[in-house]
């Protein structure tokens, strides 16, 4: 029996749950919201690990494709006291293919490929349907049935409603980014700073890590201790005025790091929401989540990497078990809930350590994850 299946949402997790289910002769609607594939900024770049997103990407035979563009040089990672005193220095062996880094425009494009996605459908609403499946409702008014549903739709989703009444909390820590381009040009001392992978600065509450993409392109990423209305009065869309504010947050560190923000464009306000650490939901036939949709935690790496993986996995348990599709999805949601809460937790005391009162934890952390 062939089943009609939908993800909601084109990022990593939906993208791999289609291309594996395809690599398996089964077709899938994939329902994304952005008008094409390029209408808004792809973001930074992402760490694959060994053990979960490149092996999502070798069960839709695209680790190949990865390895052609990924950039294990991109592990290094630099940590500087805030007068610039370098305090640690890692930089991967020859072959260390443990979590190398891809752009994620890069990773999007070679998970597309040549998927059938369906541009422009905005889901506003998932409806379970009594007796199995449910009901995609759309902006423009029309709505379609299908006998799964999948949400891959991101931190707020229009899927979760239909499993679940939680929404995401602020952690209390918010996030800026800005930009530099062509930075080996433009900005070699930067570029020197920064090297082949990441430089991060840790101090009482508040943290600056700038990471290479490929290109020359570097992201810049502040974090902070604050309320949620913290910008009160503050005109974000003006870059000189957000980055005036952050000069005196960050007053005193040293010249080459505020550099990074002197020289950054526009600013994009990222408030860090998480949803609880053991987010779990009544299972319904006919719709599940993925990815953020399901666990959304802090950004410490492992975000990308589990919603790959469920999408693969989760593509896997469908075209195995054609005959009894539910209990394929209930099994697979007890496997990802036991992860992902162990994977929240760590993110969550991780996040408590990197943007602490005692900058010490956020050295101790990197000394205790990092190979030596």
């Amino acid at each position: 029996m062939r089943h009609r299946i939908a993800v909601v949402g084109a990022g990593p997790g939906g993208l791999a749950f289609a291309r594996v289910l395809h690599r398996h002769g089964h077709p899938v609607a994939v329902l994304e919201r952005d008008p094409a594939p390029d209408a808004r900024p792809p973001g930074g770049t992402l760490d694959l690990h060994e053990g979960m997103g490149q092996l999502a990407l070798d069960k839709a035979g695209l680790l190949a494709g990865f390895r052609a563009l990924s950039r294990p040089e991109g592990q290094a990672m630099r940590i500087l006291d805030t007068d610039g005193t370098v305090l640690r220095d890692w930089r991967p062996g020859p072959d260390d293919r443990a979590n190398p880094e891809i752009d994620r425009g890069q990773l999007r494009d070679l998970l597309l490929g040549g998927l059938d996605v369906q541009w422009g459908r905005s889901v506003t609403q998932v409806v379970p349907e009594t007796g199995g499946g449910a009901l995609v409702r759309f902006a423009d008014g029309r709505q379609e049935a299908y006998d799964l549903v999948v949400g891959a739709d991101g931190a707020w989703s229009r899927t979760r409603p239909a499993l679940s009444p939680v929404a995401p909390h602020y952690t209390g820590v918010t996030s800026l980014e800005t930009s530099l381009d062509d930075v080996d040009t433009r900005h070699p001392g930067l570029a020197e700073l920064i090297g082949d992978g990441c430089v991060a600065v840790y101090g009482a509450n508040r943290s600056l890590v700038a990471q290479r993409n490929s290109g020359g392109h570097v992201k810049v990423h502040v974090q902070f201790r604050a309320p949620l209305d913290w910008h009160a009065g503050l005109d974000l869309s003006d870059a000189d005025a957000v980055r005036s504010s952050l000069l005196a947050l960050f007053d005193g560190w040293a010249a080459p790091v505020l550099d990074l923000l002197r020289h950054g464009t526009a600013f994009v306000h990222r408030p860090l929401y998480v949803l609880p650490v053991s987010h779990t939901w009544t299972h319904v036939p006919g719709v599940t989540l993925l990815g953020d949709a399901a666990h959304l935690m802090p950004p410490l790496g492992a975000g990308a990497n589990l919603a790959l993986l469920e999408g693969a996995e989760l593509a896997e348990s469908v075209a195995a078990a054609p005959g009894d599709l539910d209990e394929a999805v209930r099994a697979f949601e007890e496997r990802m809930w036991a992860r992902a809460g162990r994977w929240a937790e760590i993110t969550t005391a991780g996040l408590e350590r990197l943007v602490s009162p005692d900058p010490a934890e956020a050295l101790a952390l990197f000394d205790e994850v990092q190979p030596s």
